[in-house]
């Protein structure tokens, strides 16, 4: 299994509850392939820079745990939907997977030389 962070910047024209029911679709297909360690959603963000003549999106990031490949189809209905201005899925190193503690055991002492 690998650790992967996903984050999803929604259309900030859509309200609230439309945001939370495109995420919780979100989640039904990772869930489907994957298994979800957490959600964060950080709300209405001003973007750095004007996007497709959008300048507010909702960000959610999603810590997840899939086989090598299993979250091609939701990278590829996250493409398509109107409701996304972007998302980006990266795999997190395994030290950095350790320290959140979504791997292995997290070893909290400091190594004396």
């Amino acid at each position: 299994m690998r650790v992967y962070e996903l984050m999803v910047i929604h259309d900030g024209g859509l309200d609230d509850v439309a945001v939370q029911e495109e995420l919780k679709e979100v989640r039904t297909r990772i869930e489907e392939v994957a298994t979800i360690a957490s959600v964060n959603f950080w709300g209405r963000r001003r973007f750095a820079y004007e996007i497709n003549h959008k300048t507010e999106g909702y960000y959610s990031v999603v810590e997840l745990l899939a086989e090598g490949g299993a979250m091609d189809p939701v990278e590829k209905a996250l493409q398509i939907s109107d409701n996304v201005v972007r998302h980006k899925l990266i795999r997190l190193p395994d030290h950095e997977a350790e320290r959140r503690g979504l791997i292995g055991d997290v070893d909290t002492t400091v190594a004396a030389d």
